[in-house]
Parts: C-alpha cells; sequence; structure tokens
C-alpha cells in the first residue's frame, strides 16, 4: 500500500460528480474523507441546478494544507470506487471457503482492480456449513473489510441451479433463512431466492421486514409468480437472463417482470461471455442506468489466471478467462474484475461514462445502504476513488485515502 498524505489534491481530471462530468476538475481529500469537489459543467451538460458537492465543508476548497500533495492528473478521469455487490473470490481465494486470509487476498485482488466497497457472496453448501461461515465473513464485516454478505443459495430452483450442487439445494424455509440471518449478526445484505418455491414469498416478506435484500434469482418463475414476488417485497434481480427462464411472446416469464418494474434493481455481469451486448443493451434502454447494477459474479480465478478450481464442491476449469464445471460445462460465475466491466461498458457498449458510474457505484452503494459513506465524489463520504487513463485503463485506486495503487503517470 502506499500510503496517504495528511492532505491531497488531485487536479485536471475529468471528474464524474452526481450531477454530471466536470472538466478540468480537482478532488480535495483530508484523512480518510473527500472534503471538496469542483464544478465546471461540460458543454451540454449543465444541469438544472449546482450540485450540493459544489458547495465543500467550511475551509475545503483553498484549505488543503500548504504541504498539500497535487497530483496532476490531466487527460484522466477520477470516479467513485466500484461497489460490487456479488462476487464469490478473487486472486485463487474463495469467500465461500477459503480462510480469514485467504478471504482478505480476495478482497485486496478486487482493491487492486477498483472494487473499494465489497460484498462476500457464497453458494450452495449445508446449512451448518454456510451458518459457520457467515460467523467467519461477518468479523470481517465488522472489521471493515468487507461491506456485508449475500447468500446465494441454497433456497434456489433446481431447474435453474447452474453452478450449484443439486443435492444441497432446499426450499426457502423462512426458519432456515433467519438461521442464517443470525449467524451473519446483522451483516447479512441479500439472498438469492427461487421465490415460487414453496415458503417463497414468506421468506421474501422476511427478509424484506428486516431490511435485508430479497434477490429474485436461478429462479423458474412464471411473470405472474415474479410479479408476485415484488409485490412481497422482492427489489433485485441477480444476474438478469442468466439462471432463468428466457424472455417469449407467450410466456415472459421473469425478465419481463423484473425489466418493467421501476422497484427492481437488475444485476448484469458484463464480461461478454454471460450476455450478448444486444441483451446489456435491452436491459439498460428497458431499465434505466438507474436501476442497473453491474457485478461480477466472480469466482477465484478473478485476478488469478487459467485452471483448475472448486466452487463449493463443484470441479470447475477456468480456460481462456471462462469459468465452466468440468461436469456439465455449465458457466460458473467469471473471472471479471470491474475495471474489465466498465472499460467494456464505456468503449463497446457505447454506454456514457455518467451511467456506468451510476450503475458501478451508486446503485449498489444505495442498496447496501452505504451511499451516505461511499458510490460518489461527495465531501464528507470515504475518499474511495478510481484513476482511469482516457482509453478506460485503470491507473490508480484510492480507499479511505490511502492508495491501493499509486498513479504514476510520468
Amino acid at each position: 500500500m502506499a500510503g496517504r498524505a495528511d492532505s491531497t489534491v488531485l487536479a485536471g481530471a475529468k471528474v464524474v460528480l452526481p450531477t454530471g462530468t466536470v472538466e478540468n476538475g480537482r478532488v480535495i481529500v483530508e484523512g480518510t474523507r473527500i472534503v471538496g469537489t469542483p464544478w465546471t459543467p461540460l458543454t451540454g451538460s449543465t444541469p438544472s441546478r449546482p450540485p450540493a458537492a459544489s458547495t465543500p465543508y467550511p475551509g475545503a476548497v483553498g484549505s488543503a494544507h500548504e504541504g498539500a500533495r497535487t497530483v496532476d492528473l490531466t487527460g484522466h478521469w477520477v470516479v467513485p470506487g466500484f461497489v460490487d455487490m456479488h462476487n464469490h473470490g478473487g486472486g485463487g481465494a474463495s469467500f465461500t471457503s477459503g480462510t480469514v486470509d485467504e478471504v482478505l487476498t480476495g478482497v485486496r485482488t478486487h482493491r487492486e482492480h477498483g472494487t473499494t466497497t465489497l460484498v462476500a457472496s457464497t453458494v450452495t453448501g449445508e446449512m451448518d456449513f454456510l451458518a459457520q461461515r457467515a460467523g467467519i465473513l461477518s468479523e470481517l464485516v465488522e472489521q471493515g473489510d468487507l461491506a456485508g454478505i449475500h447468500f446465494e443459495g441454497p433456497f434456489i430452483s433446481p431447474c435453474r441451479k447452474g453452478a450449484h450442487s443439486e443435492k444441497l439445494l432446499r426450499h426457502p424455509d423462512p426458519a432456515e433463512v433467519r438461521k442464517l440471518m443470525d449467524a451473519a449478526r446483522g451483516t447479512a445484505k441479500m439472498f438469492t431466492l427461487a421465490t415460487e418455491l414453496p415458503g417463497g414469498i414468506e421468506s421474501v416478506r422476511l427478509l424484506a421486514e428486516h431490511g435485508v435484500i430479497a434477490a429474485i434469482g436461478h429462479t423458474d418463475a412464471t411473470y405472474e409468480q415474479t410479479v408476485e414476488a415484488i409485490d412481497a417485497g422482492a427489489t433485485v434481480a441477480t444476474h438478469l437472463f442468466n439462471a432463468m427462464p428466457p424472455l417469449a411472446h407467450r410466456e415472459p416469464g421473469p425478465i419481463a417482470a423484473l425489466l418493467e418494474d421501476e422497484r427492481i434493481t437488475v444485476e448484469l455481469i458484463n464480461d461478454g461471455t454471460h450476455l450478448h451486448p444486444a441483451a446489456l443493451e435491452l436491459a439498460y434502454r428497458h431499465a434505466g442506468a438507474a436501476r442497473v447494477a453491474l457485478i461480477t459474479d466472480a469466482m477465484d480465478a478473478a485476478g488469478f489466471g487459467d485452471g483448475q478450481y472448486q466452487l463449493g464442491p463443484l470441479a470447475v476449469e477456468v480456460k481462456d478467462g471462462v469459468a465452466r464445471l468440468v461436469e456439465g460445462g455449465s458457466i460458473a460465475g467469471s473471472t471479471l474484475t470491474l475495471d474489465t466491466a466498465f472499460r467494456r461498458a464505456v468503449t463497446l457498449d457505447r454506454i456514457p461514462v455518467d451511467d456506468v458510474v451510476q450503475s458501478i457505484s451508486a446503485n449498489p452503494a444505495r442498496l447496501l445502504g452505504v451511499y451516505d459513506k461511499v458510490g460518489s465524489l461527495e465531501p464528507g463520504k470515504d475518499a474511495d476513488l478510481v484513476v482511469l487513463d482516457a482509453d478506460f485503463t485503470l491507473k490508480g485506486v484510492m480507499r479511505k485515502g490511502d492508495w491501493v495503487i499509486e498513479p504514476h503517470l510520468g
């Protein structure tokens, strides 16, 4: 870790704020927090009113200590740190089965790719094992290394199990959902459920009552069953399009229900394998950037390389960056990192930068209940940010004022 100056001024970059992108901007960091940002709108991007961020904390602009370090980022972009709400591991380490040190290796790997806020996702396992893992992961949440726990399985459909062990799947019994919530000691952020199964709707209501996200995924639900789950309190579509019935003209299924309802945020895995570009465009066009969360669904191989891995009890082979089950060949998560998802979205999918920032930072931060601290570049928030060059290649990462990767621009 490169370390932190008491006061740092990042100057000259295009800075993406909640209300638009500014040219030749600056971000002032003191300690662990952002204390100042500018407002110099690009042509054609002037909002109806100036953003709150244009008024920094008292004394912030020009108050960076005389000895403040200035980093000239001319020709670069500064965007908020990425927030990944669906991630199973990286750097050769699994969040489902790894030791504490291994989990931290995975966290560091993704930080080096711009993910400054990360939720650890589990995969289907025995209930007692998952409860034990929840206890371990919750300690890392409590000490600030993780932002929460996402239970993906075992409460999913055997018809759409993907890379989950069918013999370990169960109906979403609210009592068992509650058992995992209790084991997580208040750190459970999301459960993925096949809500059409017995106990599914009751489990959604339980989660909603406790402020935990109920996500519809690995589901064989009809359109009508999906609407019922949304009305009961579900708010997220787990990796939309993947592990659910396809959209059909007489049986629209869950995809139509999830895309059309403004209460739903749709996860998208933009790795070039999980989704055709037209499917990504359809989701953005129909749901809008405000309802998209770009995720990785990463497994151990993210940031590590091809080879043989385990995803829970299942053997996985990663070849040319694509993870598939050894038995059956189903896609088994991804090897994606969010810097790659960002670059693809802007350069290949032609999604506006402001929209990508909303999908990769602000939206997941809001869903996780941490937008008061992260997800945008605003005074008072954690100094979590990413520096990208003109081609949207990652050049620097800062988390809470510390350079995880310090930009070397000369």
